[in-house]
Formats: C-alpha cells, structure tokens, sequence
C-alpha cells in the first residue's frame, strides 16, 4: 500500500464507542485496578512461576534491542490540530481486505498455554469478541484446529520446517485448518542467545527440579488454574503445531529438533510458499529494505517490521526506526509493525510513520496470565480507547489520515533522518 491509501476508509464505519467497553464495566474485581497495559506486568509477576514470568519478560544478551523497542517510540512527540470536527471519528482499519475494529492486533507467543489455563484459545477468543487478530505461534502448545475452531479469523505464524517437503505437509494442515492468513517468520536463522532464561531457570525442554517445583509451589493460582487444570484435561503438553505432526512434549529431551537450525534457508523457500499458499502470505521479521524489496518481488502480500521483541539478534533497531525504510519500498505490500507497544499513543506514531497494522504481544500475554480471556479483553478495550481518545485529540477522523506531519522528533538521530526538534 502507498502512504496515500495505507488503511484504507471502511464502507460504514462504526461509532468508536460501541467497539469496546468503558473500563471498568463489566470486568472482574482484580482487573479494576488495571489502568494501563504496563499495569499487567507487576500483576503477572505475582501471578506466574519465576521461570515462565521470566521466559515471557526476557530477550536476548543485554536486553539492548528491548529496550530501544520502548525508546524509540520517545524519541516522537505528537503535533496536533484542534477546532476540527471529529465527532463521527473511527479506529475501524482495513487490513489485506479485511475490516478490523482497531488498527492493531495479538502477536504470535509461544508456549501461551503454560502462561493461562488454554491460553492460545484465550487469547483468540478474546481477538474475536474484540474484532481484531491474533496470530497464533508455530510453538503453540494448542492444536491449530482447536484454536481455528474457536476463532476462524485467528492468523498462523510458522517457523519453516527444515526440509521442503515438511513446509509443504505443513501448509496442506494450516489450509485444511482453515486459516486464511500465513505469517512466515523469518528471523530465526538461529535461536537467540536468551541467557535471561538461564538465569531465571527456564529451559527446553523443561526439566523438572527441586527449584522448579518450589517455583511452582508458590504461585498456588497458577498451579490449579493452569497447570493442574491442563494436566487433567489435556495431558502433558506437545509442540502441536511445528509440523504438519504432532511436535514433542515439553519435557522430551528431543523437543529441541522442533527447533532446528534453520540457517539454510533463503528466498527460494519463499517463493515455494508462494506458489503453494493461496491466501494472503506476511512475512515476519523485516528491519531492511531491500528484505522489504525482495518480499514485494517474490509476490508476498505483507511484512511484520520486527525484530522479535528483543529476543534475537541483540543490538538490532527497532521496528519502529525500520518503518519509514521498509514504507519506501513496500509499493502495494501491507506493512505492520511489532515490539515495545504499550499505549495509544504508541500505534498511532507507528501508524503515522508508515505503518498500516500494529501488533502487541507480551502485555497481552501478561493479560492472560492474571485473568485469562477477560483479561485479554480488557487490555484490548484499555488500548483501543487510547487509540481513540489521541486520535481525537490530534484532530483526526480515522487512522488513514495520520501522517509525518503529526509527528516532531524531539531526540535522537536514528536512520529516519530527522535532526533533533525538526517538524517532518
């Protein structure tokens, strides 16, 4: 998409107050506390077995590139218009030809289902009630049947098998499970170097311990809401969705080939993709234009700016200091963006320096983790009335209009090529 149609006008747009619920209406007692998406996090610390509070806090080495996700977004102030009618405003956002009420959406996670009772089903459901997506992750630990059965509007991310032949078996199961959306990811040459989890006494596969189980002991809320209930229910969990085969389970000393090194592939298996997957095809993991260049080229019909929330390469910028690269040369390709969105205020900067879709992922997780499907419910709610509360306040009817000319960099150089204080 240009800049000039990048969420394109809905037909009948809805009233931006029947998209989501008042805060605090309608929420159970424990979430009336939560104001804000960053109001999980301490609560799902309280919540969630220090190894698994830590697999989802963690990334990569120093946390450099973590960080900058949240610094970056710093670095813009808004310029806004007033005395401008928006009465009649609307967040609702067309994406890839599909409506969504909000211009944003659940990333992929994986392992959610060790964080809430069926917690990919959680959060699906909750997208679905919402009217936005979710992608769900290749290392889910929920079938893509299940998951698709609850919300057929739900995406699928994959982590490509190391041979042709599986990525081909596992399109045939993600087409036959009804999914209409393929997210390729792509920035998992190798498995970053998480020593957060080393230090927070995560590992895969998870090995049973004294120390875990003490870990465990503690969070009573988790360990009868969610892994008793999951146990019971369920059974041990398995990788479910790596393959077009069930995956291992995740206390098998082989889990780890469902994560193989993947350092071999390249452009070609794009393109297999490409003449196999008749619906829409992302690709997840771009911070480069000429990436963004070669996607466009082999047919792809949207790219995930991303650098893995942090958890890969360390030291690598942030989606949001690639968008205006990857907007250049993105011609009628959906761009969207992932990593350090907390608030209204973040999607709109990234909607406005390029971007036509925002994606957040752990608050959403966190959310999950303290109250399942209603907490991911209201954190959605929290964010799309952010995003509709600035939209108004920056004189704006809906997100198509938001542009360079709402934003002034007020620090930092970056690869946007701004100067310090200079209106765009």
């Amino acid at each position: 998409m240009s800049m000039e149609n990048k969420g394109a006008a809905v037909s009948v747009p809805p009233p931006p107050r029947a998209i989501y619920r008042s805060v605090g209406q309608g929420v159970p007692r424990r979430l009336r506390r939560i104001l804000a998406l960053d109001d999980f996090e301490p609560a799902a610390r309280r919540v969630l077995p220090r190894p698994l509070f830590g697999y989802v806090a963690g990334a990569a080495e120093t946390n450099a590139a973590y960080r900058d996700n949240r610094a970056a977004f710093d670095e813009w102030a808004f310029r806004p218009r007033y005395m401008i009618d928006v009465s009649r405003r609307s967040i609702a956002t067309t994406l890839l030809g599909e409506e969504y009420r909000a211009p944003f959406g659940i990333a992929p996670m994986g392992l959610s289902a060790m964080m809430a009772y069926r917690g990919d089903i959680a959060l699906a459901r909750a997208a679905r009630e919402a009217g936005v997506p979710m992608v769900l992750s290749g290392s889910s630990l929920i079938r893509m049947e299940d998951v698709a059965r609850e919300a057929p509007e739900s995406w699928f991310q994959a982590y490509l098998p190391v041979d042709e032949s599986r990525i081909a078996r596992l399109l045939d199961r993600v087409l036959q499970a009804g999914f209409g959306t393929l997210v390729v990811t792509v920035d998992t040459t190798t498995m970053g170097n998480r020593e957060n989890n080393i230090r927070t006494g995560f590992s895969t596969p998870l090995k049973p311990s004294l120390r875990l189980a003490w870990d465990g002991a503690i969070r009573p809320r988790w360990l009868w809401d969610t892994m008793f209930r999951t146990l019971r229910h369920h059974g041990m969990p398995h990788f479910e969705n790596s393959f077009a085969e069930r995956g291992a389970p995740i206390i098998a000393r082989n889990v780890e080939r469902d994560f193989g090194a993947r350092d071999h592939l390249n452009w070609s298996h794009i393109a297999q993709i490409r003449r196999q997957w008749k619906g829409h095809l992302v690709v997840k993991g771009i911070l480069h234009g000429e990436d963004a260049r070669r996607a466009a080229a082999e047919g792809v019909d949207g790219v995930i700016v991303s650098n893995h929330g942090g958890r890969q390469l360390d030291g690598a910028i942030s989606a949001l200091r690639a968008l205006a690269e990857v907007r250049a040369v993105a011609g009628g390709m959906a761009v969207m963006m992932d990593g350090g969105v907390r608030r209204g205020a973040d999607v709109l900067k990234a909607l406005a320096l390029g971007a036509d879709f925002v994606f957040a992922g752990r608050p959403f997780l966190y959310a999950a983790a303290v109250a399942g499907e209603a907490g991911v419910r209201h954190g959605i709610d929290i964010l799309a009335q952010e995003v509709d509360r600035n939209l108004a306040l920056l004189g704006c009817l809906s997100p198509r209009e938001l542009g360079p000319q709402h934003l002034m960099r007020i620090s930092g150089a970056g690869p946007v090529g701004n100067s310090a204080g200079a209106a765009l």
